[in-house]
């Protein structure tokens, strides 16, 4: 499934309310008080110091005493007097200013009088008397004592708020923690036409958006629609995508949670969260509740799956009593999605609760096509891309992969300065998803170097070979992640089935590397490594679980684990063997292709030691010249760009 591009618009707020956002912190009490208390009692000092600090930088005024007042005045040295209460502002003849005070019981003249300032001296000088506001009055006379107990009745009032939102908190701590996604914000809406691929699987949701729209027509019938859905497939391919889709298709709200968001480490808070989340979800109902890797908390109980967890198996029990108690006019619907659907509760996937099983496969060609044409939207291609080469080229790739493919397509491009993708950029991306980026510093010596192209050349030439493997695409010698080379085969068409021949040629493809460098070098390194585990993976689940072994039959044997041994050692014994001969036999197989076609093994080699990357056209071309026949699919046409596929 692809990553549905950004779409620049503008987000609305949810219509349905949510809690806010907690985390553990808060809940468990939240800022400390006396750090609160502390934080506070500093600001207060720091203002303190900073007022202290701008009021040494003022100025002083020139105050003088009353008899100095009165002197001058007798003098005649005072222009005018502007009376403020029991302040004084004196204005001098040479227009300079001074201040004093004067007894507040008693007027300025009678003042001056004792000082023996007679009234004709005093008729000289200009006398202003201020009045003074009742509230200026009461603001001087009580900001001495209000001001400080103001500031500790906020300071009481701002730590008591901070525990009290902590204890809140507290309280609020099993409530859920789900997202949701509101129909009315276009921004993160999709629906199906943002996805391609899962045709059958869209086909099955369109019942639950006609639900969802139409609820009455089904109740009217008497219909109940599947309370649960439960999404099954491989990682990457969209579960969580075409839930969405469900949604923005119903235009209902859509809320979503992660199934380890409810286990906690204290006992009954997954409980607790999933009664508020489907409390939350009726409130807004028609809605559809989303439970992502469900398998967190919905392993089998009881069984020694995962460990026993009480407060997980509380939680499994409290989603199950909460999805038996929907009733049939509540247009709720719950959808689930996980990769592990064989470790879920059987309790969970009966009929009424998880009663509707949607498997999402891989892609096939066609679904990468359309995936790759979402994802390059908004990107600009060159002339020469062709995605249906690359979808071709990308058999087993989820939804996911392409995404990514696409996105290191752009990066190539933008870290070389051009604006456009073109196509060799997409087809490094392939390798570089499958593989890693390349390891340019990683240089190989010359006696590594040889055997690298010897071992690549074992697998290319084994497996045009022989008739039931893969063809080859590409051969390189460059080291990509952890591999020193690599050989890059795919089969021509998407194959959903494997039969016993085709595994038998692989494993004598894959073996061809091995077998190269015990001919040639008679030594073996560890290069084949990986080689090894895979083939005796895949000829010991050839004998225990596919049946494709002769002696022993069509017969499943479980797997034989500490505590659950399906089957006896001398089993066991014939199991061992029937793989050892399995891969004995195809190492011979390859043996003997490498020894007809010692020729075309130098060749290939030769060319892979010059160039370092063989392409499938050159490699053709060093087959046919030694006398082999490549393989070509039904009707293909000359004209289309050659594929390139999986590593052996």
């Amino acid at each position: 499934m692809p990553v549905v591009p950004p779409q620049k618009s503008k987000k609305k707020k949810p219509t349905v309310p949510l809690p806010a956002p907690r985390n553990l912190r808060t809940a468990l009490g939240g800022p400390s008080f006396f750090g609160n208390l502390i934080t506070t009692i500093l600001i207060f000092l720091v203002l303190m110091s900073v007022y202290s600090l701008v009021e040494s930088f003022i100025q002083p005024t020139n105050e003088i005493p009353l008899s100095t007042v009165a002197a001058d005045v007798a003098a005649g040295k005072i222009n005018s007097i502007t009376v403020n209460g029991d302040g004084l502002n004196i204005v001098f003849t040479d227009k300079s200013t001074a201040t004093s005070r004067k007894d507040v019981a008693a007027g300025l003249p009678e003042t001056l009088a004792t000082y023996g300032v007679t009234p004709a001296e005093l008729s000289k000088v200009s006398l202003t008397v201020q009045g003074q506001s009742g509230f200026q009055f009461w603001f001087i006379t009580l900001a001495p004592i209000l001001i400080p107990l103001l500031f500790f009745v906020f300071l009481f009032w701002f730590l008591s708020r901070q525990v009290k939102g902590a204890g809140m908190q507290a309280f609020s701590f099993g409530q859920s923690k789900a997202r949701i996604t509101d129909p009315a914000d276009s921004s993160q809406r999709v629906t199906f036409a943002d996805i391609a691929g899962a045709r059958e699987a869209k086909e099955e949701l369109l019942e639950i958006v006609d639900f969802l729209k139409n609820p009455k027509k089904f109740l009217d019938i008497g219909a109940r629609i599947p309370k649960g859905i439960i999404l099954m497939g491989a990682p990457g391919t969209g579960k969580t995508l075409l839930a969405r889709a469900v949604a923005g298709e119903a235009g209902v709200p859509f809320f979503s949670i992660s199934g380890s968001e409810f286990v906690e480490m204290f006992v009954g808070v997954g409980a607790s969260r999933v009664r508020d989340l489907f409390q939350l979800a009726k409130k807004a109902a028609p809605a559809i509740i989303f439970v992502d890797e469900i398998d967190a908390v919905g392993r089998v109980r009881g069984a020694g799956v995962g460990g026993g967890n009480d407060e997980r198996e509380q939680t499994l029990n409290q989603i199950l009593v909460e999805m038996d108690g929907f009733e049939p006019a509540e247009k709720v619907v719950v959808m689930a999605a996980t990769n592990r659907p064989d470790v879920l509760d059987p309790a969970l996937l009966r009929p009424g609760r998880f009663d509707r099983r949607v498997t999402i496969d891989l892609p096939d060609r066609r679904d990468r096509e359309e995936i790759l044409n979402i994802h390059a939207r908004q990107k600009p291609l060159g002339p020469d891309v062709v995605l249906s080469v690359i979808a071709e080229r990308t058999p087993g790739f989820s939804g996911a992969e392409l995404y990514s493919l696409m996105n290191e397509g752009a990066i190539l491009a933008a870290r070389e300065n051009r604006k456009e993708i073109t196509q060799y950029d997409l087809i490094r991306s392939i390798e570089k998803v499958m593989l890693g980026p390349e390891r340019k510093s990683h240089l190989l010596s010359k006696k590594e170097k040889e055997l690298t192209a010897y071992h690549e050349a074992g697998h290319a030439l084994v497996s045009s070979v022989l008739t039931y493997a893969d063809p080859v695409h590409k051969i390189s010698i460059i080291s990509r992640g952890r591999a020193a080379g690599y050989t890059l085969k795919l089969p021509f068409e998407d194959k959903k089935m494997q039969s016993r021949k085709q595994f038998f040629d692989d494993i004598a493809a894959t073996l061809g590397g091995y077998v190269a460098e015990e001919m040639l070098f008679d030594d073996v390194t560890t290069g084949p490594s990986n080689d090894l585990a895979v083939i005796t993976a895949l000829a010991r689940s050839m004998v225990a679980r596919f049946g494709m072994s002769e002696k022993l039959g069509p017969i499943a044997f479980g797997e034989r684990q500490l505590g659950n041994e399906p089957y006896s050692e001398q089993v066991a014994s014939q199991i061992d063997a029937e793989v050892t001969r399995i891969i004995v036999e195809a190492k011979e197989r390859a043996k003997k292709v490498i020894s007809e076609h010692r020729n075309a093994l130098d060749a290939i080699a030769k060319e892979l030691i010059e160039k370092e990357t063989v392409e499938r056209s050159e490699f053709e071309k060093i087959l046919i010249a030694n006398g082999i026949l490549p393989k070509k699919r039904e009707e293909e046409d000359a004209s289309i760009v050659p594929p390139a596929g999986d590593i052996v």
